[in-house]
């Protein structure tokens, strides 16, 4: 009994140690709201101390006064990716519809999503969304997307985003990855112009070198107008990464082919039957990302309605074990 309690203590001392205050709440103005109360459901309610995760009934936000915020504050583990959504009621199909902007990934997953990034003694809080919006009221969406390809090894303390809001801070707004190189973050700002650089890293002197057309006094720039999901870029660069050597097929693996080669609006990327197909992207000549399928999973992937220019592109098939193989085609 005694080894029980203290193996119990212990257990109560680590999740303490853990946890963080994270406050979750959602904007429901013009929305006729449900008697059976708003809810928040996702995978942090069993860290949080519910029985089940994505229990729609489960979490119930609290009316933050005469005012139309419904929210709740959870004890959850930091340094960890969450995803949920907001239940208007009880029941799963009573969900909010999420916009594409906040959805989790590319593969049609429409939760939003959030990551607890410090310890810090205070309570994380991303503000009072609007239900089946992007963001709270008056703000707009800003989807950060850096990929680190060219500039591994990526620093064990992260990857980071500074803004003229927060004098360039490398520390305050540190980046997740869904996996591969590519590195996210989901912001909310008033409609301006703002500046903004990456850190590979959480001091200043990680920061990305930025020169060429995308400069702006050696920042990043971005006016802002709307809900807004960055285009991909490579760290220290203005475009995406061109393709590295890193990991490489050999060159007499051939398991990847692409036909018809030369290209007219469809061409199909097959593989030998002991490999399957990861991801495929399609590069121009100047080295620039202009097609990019993630999470395919399957021996052969068929891309059509390619409206490319004419010329030569080169394309890189990654099998499950992240071995890359180029394929060059023209498209006529």
């Amino acid at each position: 009994m005694k080894k029980y309690l203290l193996g119990l203590s212990f257990v109560l001392f680590v999740t303490s140690v853990s946890a963080k205050k994270v406050k979750f709440a959602v904007d429901m103005t013009g929305i006729v709201t449900s008697t059976l109360g708003i809810h928040v459901v996702g995978d942090f309610q069993e860290a949080a101390g519910y029985p089940l995760n994505w229990d729609p009934s489960a979490t119930t936000l609290t009316k933050e006064g005469s005012t139309d915020i419904y929210s709740i504050i959870v004890n959850i583990p930091a340094f960890a990716k969450y995803e949920y959504r907001f239940v208007n009621g009880d029941q799963t199909y009573e969900s909010e519809f999420v916009p594409d902007e906040s959805r989790v990934g590319y593969n049609f997953n429409d939760n939003r999503w959030m990551y607890v990034d410090s310890l810090a003694n205070d309570t994380s809080f991303v503000g009072a969304i609007l239900f089946g919006g992007n963001a709270p009221a008056g703000l707009s969406l800003v989807r950060y997307k850096v990929d680190m390809k060219n500039s591994l090894p990526v620093s064990p303390n992260g990857v980071h985003v500074g803004t003229n809001m927060d004098a360039f801070s490398p520390t305050k707004v540190r980046l997740y990855s869904f996996g591969d190189s590519i590195y996210e973050i989901i912001n909310y700002f008033p409609n301006n112009s703002y500046t903004y650089i990456y850190f590979n890293g959480n001091v200043a002197t990680t920061t990305e070198t930025i020169t060429g057309t995308c400069s702006v006094f050696g920042n990043r720039g971005l006016t802002l107008t709307k809900d807004t999901a960055m285009e991909m870029v490579c760290f220290s660069s203005c475009s995406a990464c061109a393709p590295v050597s890193v990991n490489e097929l050999s060159a007499t693996t051939s398991a990847f082919k692409a036909f018809p080669n030369p290209v007219k609006d469809v061409f199909m990327i097959s593989s030998t039957p002991s490999e399957v197909i990861e991801s495929v992207t399609v590069y121009n000549v100047a080295g620039e990302s202009v097609i990019e399928m993630l999470d395919i999973n399957n021996e052969s992937i068929t891309l059509n309605n390619l409206n490319l220019s004419s010329g030569l592109y080169m394309v890189t098939v990654t099998n499950k074990n992240k071995q890359t193989q180029y394929l060059k085609i023209i498209v006529e």
